[in-house]
């Protein structure tokens, strides 16, 4: 099961509020303007600033 287009929509960068996206691998969503991958584990997206990932 994916993440909906419904909730995709009203997610946000908790650091930045900026927009996300799901990534092209579907696990996990980015934030461009942090450069921040937050993962998606079980279906559940982690949305912790301490639990994000830097992009390279």
């Amino acid at each position: 099961m994916a993440i909906s287009k419904e909730l995709l929509d009203i997610l946000a960068c908790p650091k930045c509020k900026g927009e996300i996206y799901l990534n092209d691998t579907g696990d996990g969503l980015i934030c461009e303007n942090c450069k921040l991958l937050y993962e998606i584990k079980d279906d559940i997206p982690i949305m912790l600033i301490d639990e994000a990932k830097p992009l390279e």
